[in-house]
């Protein structure tokens, strides 16, 4: 079973960073791609930034960028997000998600429905 979970989440200062990370298994890899998203109080879930272990590509959303960086760790088949300078408006839940076999370009891989999730993890951040 492909399961995907997510870690990191907690209580951060305004102004702080963060580092959430994604543990995947039963999946290959290589030949995924491997998106964050969050889900704050009331909201919808919004579409964070991506990575494709296929060709090493990355997408940020257009709000995300400068801010938060993502990054692959290949021998502990994890995904890492930091988060720099965090707002009161970070606050919410992130979850961690795996498109399985992706053949797409790494440049593009918000733009797809991704099938596998993991849990969530929350983060508040403080003032």
């Amino acid at each position: 079973d492909v399961q995907l979970q997510a870690f990191g989440g907690g209580v951060v200062q305004v102004g702080g960073s963060l580092r959430l990370s994604c543990r995947t298994s039963g999946l290959s890899f290589g030949s995924s791609a491997i998106a964050w998203f969050r889900q704050a109080p009331g909201k919808e879930r919004e579409k964070l930034a991506c990575l494709s272990n296929t060709d090493g590509g990355i997408h940020y959303a257009d709000s995300v960028k400068g801010r938060f960086t993502i990054s692959s760790d290949n021998a502990n088949r994890t995904v890492s997000l930091r988060i720099d300078d965090l707002k009161p408006e970070d606050t919410a839940v992130y979850y961690c998600a795996a498109f399985i076999d992706y053949g797409g370009w790494g440049a593009f891989c918000l733009l797809y429905d991704y099938k596998s999730w993991g849990q969530g993890t929350l983060v508040t951040v403080s003032s």
